[in-house]
C-alpha cells in the first residue's frame, strides 16, 4: 500500500508567515496554481485512488484540483484538521513562546490549543484507519504542515531537533510505502 501526503498551497497567512492553524482561510492565487502543479504530478504519478482531505478551505480547494485532473473521489476527515495553536493562531510565526511552546509535546497550547501529543493521537488513528480501510488502495492525504509533520513521524523516527525543524512546502508531495 502506499500514502502520499502534501500540504495545502499558498494562503496569504502562509505570505504574512502568520500562524494558520485551525483557522479557515483562501489559496492564494500562487496557492492555486500549486495545486494545479500538484495535480499534474499526481496524474503522471497514475496510481491514486482516493483522496483523503482536511475540512479546512485551503486543503478542499488543493484537494479539489487533484480529484479533478485524476477523477479521484475525495473523503473529508477531520483527524487531519492543521494543529490548534490556541492563543497562537493569526500571530506571527516569530511570536515569543510559540516556537518553544511546539516542543512542548505534553503541554496543550494556551488559549484552548492542542498538545503535540493530542495531534499526534488523531493523525495516527487516521493513518491506522486509513490503513486498515484502504489496504488495497494509494491514498493521498491533502493536509497541513503540522499534520504532515506527525505523518512523517508515523513512517520515519525522528529525533526532536529533526521534528522542530521539519518543513513541508506547499504543495510538496511525500511519498510512504506501507509493508
Amino acid at each position: 500500500m502506499t500514502i502520499y501526503f502534501t500540504r495545502h498551497g499558498e494562503t496569504t497567512m502562509n505570505l504574512q508567515d502568520h500562524i494558520s492553524g485551525v483557522t479557515d482561510c483562501e489559496l492564494t492565487e500562487r496557492g492555486l496554481k500549486q495545486a494545479e502543479e500538484l495535480s499534474q504530478g499526481c496524474a503522471e504519478a497514475g496510481d491514486i485512488d482516493l483522496i483523503i482531505c482536511s475540512p479546512l478551505k485551503r486543503a478542499r480547494a488543493t484537494a479539489k484540483a487533484v480529484a479533478k485532473r485524476i477523477n479521484a473521489p475525495i473523503r473529508i476527515d477531520p483527524r487531519l484538521t492543521e494543529w490548534d495553536y490556541g492563543e497562537y493562531e493569526g500571530k506571527h510565526r516569530t511570536t515569543e513562546g510559540f516556537a518553544q511552546a511546539k516542543r512542548e509535546f505534553g503541554v496543550k497550547m494556551k488559549g484552548g490549543g492542542e498538545s503535540l501529543l493530542q495531534l499526534a493521537h488523531r493523525v495516527y488513528s487516521c493513518i491506522d484507519d486509513i490503513i486498515k480501510t484502504y489496504p488495497d488502495k494509494t491514498v493521498l492525504c491533502v493536509c497541513h504542515g503540522g499534520v504532515c509533520r506527525v505523518a512523517e513521524t508515523y513512517f520515519n523516527d525522528m529525533t526532536v531537533e529533526q521534528f522542530s525543524h521539519f518543513f513541508m512546502g506547499n504543495c510538496e508531495l511525500r511519498r510512504y510505502e506501507v509493508h
